[in-house]
């Protein structure tokens, strides 16, 4: 006999079993005898996954969904009835007569059918079951033939997890793509959605509400041509799919240990990759997007190229040949009307051609032709012979073939500054006579700077010979004598050998001196922007019209070539919004220099020290400034592939651009850890007083929390305009954070703002980040909070703890060795107790 629940047909044992027996602890297998309800947890065989039911953050609602099972935080990585929630805990996953999975409410005497899957399972033995991989997938199989009639991974919700495929089956017409959770309390169908859009040459896209936000880009045969990051490395590789069966993405972890996940994350829009760290039993991200303007969808407009490297200039251009569609817009810095061809010129049989343009994010391939069959010879004939082709790229990079052409407005195209795809761009016979005639004159350049350097390392190579032939007679002369002393030399000290040597293990491009003094009009007190206690920072303009900072160590700064080669190794891995980036380097002679973006706004203490400057910078501007120095530093600490602690966090160091949008600067004095290192000693204690940590500056002691410690002293300097070491007759405690803690307790910390801000502020947001710098600057590290923890404390509106009293010890004369030194002043070395 068999029973009907809400149109379901049942067993009546089962039900009965059921409702009569408590809940199990712990399931292997779904089968028709044995259901699970709220309570119960299916886990898979190695413990890796767990399958049951959940109520997300603050919510009551109950659903069935599937997480990491080791993971405390309870990561959920997919949900069946993200739509149709239950609102008690009276929940049965089960499998019906039908042989199919169903969620039931069994509150009431006839229970409501929530959820179900709707598979053909054969009349004739309509027995199956349900299980949970160890790779997170959950199948629902014929118990006789052993077939996988349904799986959750062709259902996903915001998550990719490795072996997933993402994409269309063109047989079925199944469309496998993400969908992003409304928001961490409510997993239903969000905004937001990352899939393969199958129309031209494939494409992988983020849309919001249907319309792209940013585009994955293209398969270039090595990674996708809009994610030149994620190329196939030692942790993962990825494979594409595109055939008559199929569209379809799909990556694997090589290390079976090492978990791994792709988010689409709703509220703000980011499509994120994470791992897990098992040490530390945290996940990392390790990559996101879109992280830039440019990587916004269309930003430039058709035919217009997105540049964000193009420095203290509107980073929209047009492709060769092309004039923006707007001028005037154009030049307000509004890009989206894109660019047109030039008027009056023929790229039709009139001797026309193209140009390279790298490395870039080649453009919309939704209307792309392609040929898999050219090689490159042959995609330029062919482009050629077509007027309406107007550019075109290699198919596939990995083994060089295939043609893809445009024949209309090319969308949405970036430039990159290392990994990048060649786009060739027809344009008419006279641009394309000026393009040659540029490159024969810098290939002749690049030909002279070759002979030069050919030439150098003769004389070079020539001079060691000398000098070896010269140690050999010396020693023989003082062996014949029977001296007791022997002089030698070892290369390994001489500067030019050592200086040629750090520039093989850097990977960013090396700067002429003379380009750079070129620049800076020969480094020109006119140009200089500030000194600090490396040395002094110019501003530079290369011929190309792109402005750089320089900044050029003084040979007395104390930082030799390891620091150097530490600072410039360090920023070239890593990549942020919040940290300024680094463009090259230069070594010649006793010359060091490293040349960054330059930033127009110069630096925080530019402003907010300044009564004449800081109106410009309002309350919303100064929270954003400080929500962004926050995110750089969690970066650095936690979601980079390196942990980095920075050891000079201060307001000099804090960049601001165009926008006022800070960027953490000066990576001088930083320090790598390890995932599982807490904290090192040193006995070479660097920095600045006022913004050092009590065990930093007296111990030797440096840990995240150190910058922590630095990121509460910017808050107060921030809210108040004033330096922490600054003499204020207004302040008689030890230093201004000691002060503001007077204020805070006697519930007048109010009075502290900076006056300038007038009635740009809000009280309740000054005084929650008041009471986050409090609580950055207490006196042992273990009580202050992590970088994760304060962004947590300035994004939401939860009962802040209460801070404890910090310790004020930078104001007095410190002596240490003999070594005096006030607080305020930057140094270089110190020997801790």
């Amino acid at each position: 006999m068999k029973i009907f629940f809400s149109g379901q047909l049942f067993n009546p044992l089962t039900l009965l079993l059921f409702l009569v027996y408590p809940s199990c602890n712990s399931l292997n297998t779904i089968t028709p005898n044995h259901p699970i309800k709220d309570g119960d947890v299916l886990v898979s065989n190695k413990a890796t996954f767990a399958l049951g039911f959940f109520s997300p953050g603050n919510s009551r609602n109950r659903y069935v969904g599937i997480w990491y099972n080791n993971d405390s935080k309870q990561t959920v990585v997919w949900v069946a009835n993200r739509d149709t929630p239950l609102t008690n805990t009276y929940g049965i996953l089960s499998i019906n007569g039908h042989g199919n999975l169903v969620i039931l409410d069994s509150q009431t005497q006839n229970p409501k059918l929530i959820w179900s899957v709707n598979v053909l399972v054969p009349v004739f033995s309509p027995i199956t079951s349900a299980r949970l991989l160890d790779n997170g997938n959950f199948i629902l199989v014929h118990n006789e033939s052993q077939k996988v009639l349904w799986q959750s991974f062709d259902y996903p919700s915001n998550t990719m997890l490795p072996y997933m495929k993402l994409g269309l089956d063109r047989k079925t017409g199944l469309n496998r793509f993400l969908t992003s959770w409304k928001s961490p309390n409510d997993p239903g169908t969000g905004n937001f959605t990352c899939g393969i859009d199958p129309s031209g040459f494939p494409q992988f896209f983020l849309y919001k509400n249907g319309a792209p936000l940013w585009r994955h880009g293209s398969w270039t045969g090595k990674r996708w041509s809009g994610v030149p990051e994620m190329t196939t490395n030692f942790i993962l590789n990825a494979s594409f799919v595109n055939n008559a069966n199929e569209v379809s993405i799909m990556y694997g972890v090589k290390d079976p240990t090492i978990l791994s996940r792709f988010v689409v994350i709703d509220d703000i829009g980011y499509a994120r990759s994470f791992m897990w760290d098992a040490r530390e039993h945290r996940w990392f991200q390790f990559w996101y997007d879109p992280g830039e303007d440019c990587d916004n969808f269309n930003r430039c407009g058709p035919n217009g190229i997105c540049d964000p490297y193009n420095v203290d200039k509107f980073e929209c251009k047009c492709l060769p040949g092309f004039e923006p569609k707007y001028p005037q817009e154009w030049y307000l810095g509004d890009g989206s009307g894109g660019c047109v061809r030039n008027p009056n010129v023929s790229t039709c049989q009139s001797g026309e051609g193209f140009v390279l343009v790298v490395p870039v994010k080649t453009p919309d391939t939704s209307k792309a032709r392609v040929d898999a069959s050219l090689n490159l010879k042959e995609r330029e004939e062919k482009c050629l012979k077509d007027c309406s082709c107007v550019a075109y790229t290699t198919a596939n990079e990995s083994i060089g073939s295939g043609c893809l052409s445009w024949h209309g407005d090319m969308l949405d195209i970036r430039t990159y500054t290392h990994v990048g795809q060649d786009l060739f761009v027809r344009v008419d016979a006279r641009l394309l006579a000026k393009y040659a005639k540029k490159s024969q004159g810098s290939l002749g350049k690049k030909r002279m700077i070759a002979i030069i350097v050919l030439s150098a390392f003769l004389v070079l190579l020539f001079m060691v010979y000398i000098l070896y032939c010269w140690f050999v007679k010396k020693q023989k002369r003082a062996r014949r004598k029977h001296s007791k002393y022997q002089s030698t030399i070892d290369l390994q000290d001489s500067p030019s050998i050592r200086d040629l040597e750090s520039r093989q293990d850097l990977d960013l491009p090396f700067f002429d001196l003379s380009d750079i003094a070129e620049a800076t009009n020969n480094f020109s007190p006119d140009n200089m922007l500030g000194q600090g206690g490396f040395g002094s920072v110019y501003k530079g303009l290369f011929s190309n019209g792109m402005a750089i900072a320089v900044k050029r160590l003084s040979i007395f700064s104390g930082q030799g070539i390891k620091e150097f080669k530490s600072e410039v190794a360090l920023i070239a891995k890593l990549q942020h919004r919040n940290l300024v980036r680094i463009l090259g380097y230069c070594i010649e002679g006793e010359e060091k220099m490293l040349i960054y973006e330059y930033l127009p706004n110069k630096s925080l203490d530019y402003y907010i020290f300044d009564e004449s400057k800081s109106s410009q910078l309002d309350w919303k501007k100064r929270l954003d400034i400080i929500s962004g120095i926050a995110r750089g530093i969690l970066y650095l600490h936690q979601d980079s592939i390196l942990r980095v602690i920075h050891r000079d966090l201060k307001a000099s160091n804090i960049l601001l651009d165009s926008s006022f949008n800070p960027k953490i600067a000066d990576f001088g004095m930083a320090r790598i850890f390890g995932r599982n290192q807490i904290e090192a000693n040193t006995n070479c204690v660097v920095g600045t007083y006022g913004y050092m940590s009590p065990e930093y500056a007296m111990e030797g002691i440096f840990s995240i929390k150190s910058d922590v410690y630095s990121f509460g002293v910017l808050i107060m300097e921030i809210i108040t305009g004033r330096k922490n070491s600054g003499h204020y007759n207004d302040i008689t405690s030890s230093t201004l954070v000691g002060h503001i803690w007077d204020l805070w307790r006697e519930g007048r910390a109010m009075e502290i703002i900076d006056s300038t801000l007038a009635d740009t502020y809000l009280d309740h947001e000054v005084l929650r980040c008041i009471q986050i710098g409090l609580l950055c600057v207490q006196d042992y590290p273990k009580e202050r909070p992590t970088m994760s923890v304060v962004i947590s404390m300035l994004d939401n509106d939860t009962m802040l703890p209460t801070p404890k009293q910090p310790v004020f010890i930078f104001k007095r004369l410190i002596h240490y060795n003999g070594i005096n030194s006030v607080n305020g002043l930057s140094i270089t070395r110190m020997e801790g107790r």
